[in-house]
């Protein structure tokens, strides 16, 4: 069946539904990686987005039950090359189109994303729509003018909070919308983890006395959690602090900071980032489009500690006094390269 991708000024990218037969709003975001796409389908950042892989060939290894980072898909839509159906794969259990159909989510193959690609990088990421078998109209462009993906981390965190298999150390996770292997990367290292809802007021986690706080990963704009932030503020210098992505943005806007968006945003799983503590470069894996500035921090508290190499962003801060510390980067990866591991390490170090 002919579908397309359509954005708000009338351009648009042909090709075939495949999935779900339905037409979905999102904002269209791409993700460099070479593998690794029921991660990315699964992680909760990507609430709300379209996805499109650079990667010309998506599904040759089918979908299973294990690589998964949340409880199901949360993305809009999911837009690729070529989609290969007879998969490969001795841990695979079905194939990428009949997961997409399960779970609901439109795909659309067939699409020249090299050039869509370059459209975004020119453009920066925005809003778009995939079409179903129809020319689209005036109220197709309102759809996509209208789209909202505000206050997402709402929408994604835990409804209630829950406690996974005490063991040894006690850490309260701040759930935004928190991939499973970072919920495995703290379990393997013998910490017992208290999950709580985002919104979840400080003085409660305080109570429950943790060894020390983590703040998750998370879907859209970190500005928006005023409520979050403010708790933040209440845990800073109370209990060891470790952030990643979302959680590392709202510690630097709690410290004071600021972020703004990114043009088309770092998704991939190869990015060249610098520990200048460790004066090594490392290849990570990230997902994000909003970054912290550098001339908001206060560099009487704070010293960066990790920058992106492609365009210099901030990757990584420490705090001179405090216990805290925190990274754009995914260390857990899922998909992408586990060099950067060694910061979980650090955290159970510091606690």
């Amino acid at each position: 069946m002919k579908g397309y991708l359509l954005f708000e000024d009338g351009t648009r990218f042909e090709g075939e539904i495949f999935g779900y037969e339905k037409e979905t709003v999102g904002e269209v975001v791409f993700n460099t990686g070479m593998t690794g796409y029921q991660e990315i389908l699964t992680d909760p950042s990507y609430y709300g987005q379209i996805v499109v892989m650079t990667y010309p060939l998506i599904g040759n290894y089918g979908v299973n039950s294990d690589d998964v980072e949340s409880e199901n898909p949360k993305v809009k839509g999911f837009v690729v090359r070529e989609l290969y159906e007879n998969y490969s794969n001795w841990r695979g259990s079905e194939t990428l189109e009949n997961y997409l159909c399960k779970n609901k989510i439109v795909g659309l193959q067939g699409v020249d994303t090299r050039a869509l690609t370059k459209f975004l990088r020119e453009k920066g990421s925005m809003a778009g729509k995939i079409i179903v078998a129809k020319e689209y109209d005036e109220n197709d462009i309102e759809d996509i003018k209208n789209f909202d993906n505000h206050r997402a981390v709402e929408k994604i965190t835990t409804k209630k909070p829950y406690t996974l298999k005490p063991k040894l150390t006690k850490i309260a996770v701040l759930d935004f919308g928190i991939k499973q292997n970072i919920i495995r990367s703290l379990l393997k290292r013998k910490a017992q983890l208290i999950v709580y809802p985002a919104m979840t007021p400080s003085e409660k986690i305080l109570e429950d006395n943790p060894d020390g706080i983590f703040l998750s990963n998370g879907p859209g704009d970190p500005s928006e959690l005023h409520e979050v932030i403010e708790n933040i503020k209440k845990l800073i210098g109370k209990k060891p602090m470790f952030g990643i992505c979302l959680g590392h943005q709202l510690i630097c806007l709690a410290l004071g900071g600021k972020t703004t968006k990114l043009k088309y945003g770092h998704r991939g799983t190869n990015h060249p980032v610098k520990d200048l503590l460790k004066d090594r470069v490392y290849i990570t894996s990230q997902n994000h489009g909003y970054v912290v500035e550098e001339d908001s921090l206060d560099k009487g508290d704070v010293i960066i500690s990790h920058i992106n190499l492609n365009d210099e962003s901030i990757e990584g801060i420490r705090h001179k006094k405090l216990p805290l510390f925190s990274v754009q980067f995914h260390p857990e990866a899922s998909p992408g390269p586990q060099d950067t591991a060694y910061l979980f390490d650090e955290f159970m170090e510091m606690l």
